[in-house]
């Protein structure tokens, strides 16, 4: 595993040439999956979680590029609220979860406590206790539910993460993705790496198994962690409606309002011709 011992094994990057076909097989499969939940009033749920830069955010844009906001979305909640931090901890993901025929993707999500909460102090021991024991109770009603639940753990070495966040720290369109509390990771690599053991410890049970992701190589990554849910969800081509585009009607003498009237974005285009 790759932040287990500080280094991952290597691996060759996966040529451009190969990543994109299979990236693209792989997202109209994405939506034939999509399409399947919403048919069959299917509720999804898919944990991201890892190292900070060990490229969750990267794969959540390709499994969301072609598909529906309306069926498929992203959970990427911030710090709780006082009020959120006096009820149950697992109340404020409870309202995130799907309906019948949605896939809701959690950027990060009730683990938050045993990772940076734990190893950051933002919760006492005896709340961190109860997480770990109470978690895979949660999790287990959700599936009983009928929730399709899965868990994913981006793996990356500390010498890839430091390297993606320098080239953070030098690319102003991504500097925003690089905080103070990100740097963190750096200075306690192993105290992360003991929480992640303890949490999969904890957590990695038959019902609800964890998956980890190889990061080393983000473009293998994508490929893996994408091409595996598919192959863990039971879904089939749905028969879409054949659409068939109705012939205008004739012109009832309509007259387009004079372009003075209506304000237009300024021509910015023309300026670079």
């Amino acid at each position: 595993m790759a932040d287990k011992g500080g280094r991952s094994k290597e691996s060759k990057r996966l040529s451009r040439s190969v990543y994109e076909p299979e990236l693209f097989r792989l997202q109209a499969e994405l939506g034939v999956m999509q399409e399947w939940a919403r048919a069959e009033g299917a509720r999804v749920v898919v944990l991201f979680e890892g190292r900070d830069a060990a490229g969750k955010g990267s794969t959540i844009k390709r499994v969301t590029e072609y598909l529906n906001p309306r069926v498929v979305r992203i959970a990427a909640l911030p710090i709780p609220t006082e009020r959120q931090r006096t009820q149950w901890y697992f109340q404020r993901y409870i309202e995130h979860l799907p309906a019948a025929g949605e896939i809701v993707l959690f950027d990060r999500s009730w683990y938050n406590r045993a990772g940076i909460e734990r190893v950051m102090g933002f919760c006492t021991p005896e709340e961190y206790q109860r997480f770990l024991s109470q978690c895979p109770i949660f999790e287990r009603l959700l599936i009983e539910d009928g929730i399709l639940l899965r868990k994913y753990w981006f793996s990356v070495s500390d010498v890839e993460q430091e390297r993606r966040f320098r080239a953070r720290l030098d690319d102003p369109m991504r500097r925003w993705k690089l905080s103070p509390m990100d740097l963190q990771s750096i200075t306690r690599w192993e105290e992360y790496s003991q929480a992640k053991d303890e949490m999969l410890a904890y957590t990695d049970t038959t019902a609800s198994p964890w998956h980890v992701v190889e990061s080393e190589d983000k473009r293998r990554s994508r490929i893996n962690m994408i091409a595996h849910l598919l192959s863990t969800i039971p879904y089939t081509e749905v028969q879409r409606e054949t659409l068939h585009f109705p012939p205008r009607r004739p012109t009832t003498g309509y007259a387009r309002q004079s372009r003075d009237l209506q304000t237009y974005v300024p021509d910015h285009a023309a300026s670079l011709e």
